[in-house]
Order: C-alpha cells, then sequence, then structure tokens
C-alpha cells in the first residue's frame, strides 16, 4: 500500500489501508481537531524530532481490556505498602514534559517532540488528555498520560523516576477505568513491559469495531469530565 500525503483538508484515507508496519500516511498538522479525526479513527502520531509528522494504525494492535488486567503479586504488595501517593490531572505538564525528557537523557531519543508537548497540552485543557502522578514524599516519581474518547482510553506514554512508580499509576488507572464501566485501553504496539499486565494482540479490524461501538454508545463520556479526574 502506499503512505498517503496529507493536504490542509482535515481528512485521512481508511486505516485498514496502512502497510504492514502500520505506516499510513505522512504531513498534516497537530491541530486539535485532526488529532481527535485521528484517534477516532483508529490513528496516531508518531515521529522523531525534525521529520514530518508520520500517522500510523498498526494491526495487530495491542490493548489491554479492563477486566483481562493482571497486577504481579511484587506491585501488588508495592500497592498495599502505600508508599507513593497517586492523583489524576493535577500535573498534566509535568508528566508529559518529564516522559519526553526521560527518554533523551537515556539516549533513546523521543517521539514527544515539542510540538506535541503543546498539541497534547492543548487537548488538556479542552477535556480530552489525561494524566496519572505519581508522587514519593511530595515530589513528582512517575506518571502517565493518554487520551479518551467514548469508553477508550488510549495509552501514549510512561516515565519512572522512582522504582515501579509509572507501574502504580497505571494500576490506578485501570481500576478507575473499571468502576468507570470502560471497555479497553489502548497500546498501540507490542511490548513485552505490557504484557505482564494482561495486554494482548487483536486485529485492527477488531480493534476498530470496538473504537465505533464505544465512541457510538458514549461520545461525551470521552472528555471523562474533569471532576472524574480530579
Amino acid at each position: 500500500m502506499p503512505v498517503f500525503q496529507l493536504t490542509d483538508k482535515l481528512i485521512f484515507p481508511p486505516a485498514e489501508l496502512a502497510e504492514k508496519n502500520g505506516l499510513l500516511a505522512i504531513g498534516g498538522d497537530l491541530s486539535p481537531e485532526r488529532l481527535l479525526l485521528a484517534y477516532r479513527s483508529g490513528i496516531f502520531p508518531w515521529y522523531s524530532e525534525g521529520d514530518p509528522i508520520l500517522w500510523w494504525s498498526p494491526s495487530p494492535r495491542l490493548v489491554i481490556f479492563p477486566a483481562e488486567f493482571k497486577i504481579p503479586k511484587r506491585l501488588s504488595r508495592l500497592e498495599r505498602q502505600g508508599k507513593y501517593t497517586v492523583t489524576m490531572n493535577h500535573a498534566y505538564r509535568q508528566v508529559i514534559t518529564a516522559c519526553a525528557t526521560t527518554d533523551k537523557r537515556q539516549g533513546k531519543g523521543t517521539w514527544i517532540t515539542g510540538e506535541m508537548v503543546e498539541a497534547y497540552c492543548t487537548l488538556h485543557d479542552m477535556g480530552y488528555a489525561h494524566s496519572v502522578e505519581c508522587w514519593l514524599d511530595d515530589k513528582l516519581a512517575g506518571g502517565l498520560y493518554g487520551i479518551s474518547l467514548g469508553s477508550i482510553f488510549f495509552g501514549e506514554s510512561m516515565y519512572s523516576k522512582q522504582p515501579n512508580s509509572s507501574k502504580i499509576g497505571l494500576v490506578h488507572l485501570v481500576k478507575k477505568l473499571q468502576e468507570w464501566n470502560f471497555d479497553l485501553i489502548d497500546c498501540q504496539m507490542k511490548t513485552e513491559h505490557l504484557m505482564q499486565f494482561g495486554a494482548r494482540e487483536i486485529s485492527g479490524n477488531y480493534f476498530r469495531d470496538l473504537l465505533d461501538k464505544s465512541i457510538g454508545r458514549s461520545d461525551q463520556k470521552g472528555k471523562l469530565q474533569p471532576a472524574l479526574f480530579s
């Protein structure tokens, strides 16, 4: 399949036309309207600093069904100890910035460019992007952030300054999503780190079917009213 060149027109090619590696399109912008359209279509941006914007829709797709979530025994013990204090949406910009700078310090480069940070902070201000923070002695020890639409949470990135802090944040998030009857957590691409929590791969077509049903059933729920994340 060809890689599509986006224009200023707010439109994406069908996600099922992505290449085998998941790459679908190039170009466009990171406006809130385009980003929300992308997520609603099962598409997300992922590119490096200095490169054009690349849009992806991989198949298979790694997901976590909240009811299938598994907590490793050691992590469960740590959670019961109450070492970390967990909050939601209290330090969104700090979390997304830390996710980007942590990769850079480890020499990995980062796909969370400055342009991405500002775009996703705008989505946060609009009520679509959310963070989970883990605190130790009143200092940010780790966290994660993502997007919510319908009853699906799209996990974007996580980081830890202290051992297992982001994992504790993930446990907290999943428990909340279970309470709110969310259908799915999108993890995008397979990582062994997430497989230990019960993540599994599903086809891109099945993922998009679940996405359509979730958004169609509870479109406004995706904003998660700020009170839910306080």
